[in-house]
């Protein structure tokens, strides 16, 4: 069985986001790590591999240092690393970006495609369902676990308060829960394996049946009219030479001002 599973490098939003002047992230200037629905994704792929003895195939797009996410997924346990790298496909938004992968998900064999539900930078949960949708395939999104059984998923997909146990010929693809399981540790032996073996890295020349209207910043239907790294609070108000009742009639005041109470 051939497992591929779509990661994102995403802002460690701890460390702050930077924007370009035309609104999208500066990703160069950030700190970044795995993006956690894609990390359960992963592990959700290496438990397949463990029980199956399946191959694990790691993509991502995104600027050369993206490199580093495959690496933290080899030294996890995944077999092959491919970044999908150019500048015409910069400042992408769901569509352009979904387009791209599928576009290079097609030289690649696979009975099973693994996204994460959606990315903390985004947090549309729109690429995964697009990527299937390229690809022609049958999508279960939402995934809290994923059994194979005779050429078949079986994804049990979160619902409110209950799941839905959905049933899918392969090939398909199925969008993963950050809560789908508790993805392991790199060890150190994959570590350094990790950092010996060779990534594969792919360009725009290596995208099969896309056109480049559907591209980069200039192929995205999406565009951002503002962004802000922070949502800055006001200065407050200080009240002093209040006794107790005074501040309790202050506070009780200013709720029902704001219509709290």
């Amino acid at each position: 069985m051939k497992i591929v599973v779509c990661v994102k490098q995403v802002p460690d939003t701890k460390g702050g986001v930077k924007f370009n002047p035309d609104g999208t992230l500066d990703r160069g200037a950030m700190l970044a790590i795995m993006n956690p629905d894609d990390k359960a994704g992963l592990e959700a792929a290496l438990r397949l591999k463990d029980e199956y003895g399946a191959e694990v195939t790691v993509v991502t797009m995104g600027l050369p240092k993206a490199e580093e996410v495959l690496r933290e997924a080899m030294a996890m346990g995944a077999d092959k690393g491919i970044l999908v790298t150019d500048r015409v496909l910069g400042g992408a938004d769901t569509w352009a970006t979904s387009t791209t992968i599928a576009g290079a998900l097609r030289n690649i064999d696979y009975d099973l495609i693994i996204t994460g539900r959606q990315a903390i930078d985004g947090d549309t949960a729109q690429v995964g369902p697009q990527i299937s949708e390229h690809l022609d395939l049958p999508v279960i999104s939402y995934a809290k676990d994923i059994k194979i059984e005779d050429g078949y998923v079986i994804v049990q997909r979160q619902y409110d308060d209950r799941y839905h146990v959905l049933k899918a010929k392969m090939p398909c693809l199925v969008t993963a829960l950050s809560e789908l399981n508790e993805p392991r540790y790199m060890t150190p032996g994959g570590i350094f394996d990790a950092y010996d073996a060779e990534i594969t890295v792919w360009g725009r020349k290596d995208l099969k049946d896309v056109d480049d209207s559907n591209l980069g910043l200039a192929g995205s239907p999406t565009k951002i009219a503002k962004a802000s790294d922070k949502v800055r609070k006001g200065a407050g108000e200080v009240q002093t030479g209040l006794d107790a009742d005074g501040a309790v009639s202050y506070i009780m005041g200013k709720l029902k001002e704001k219509h709290v109470i």
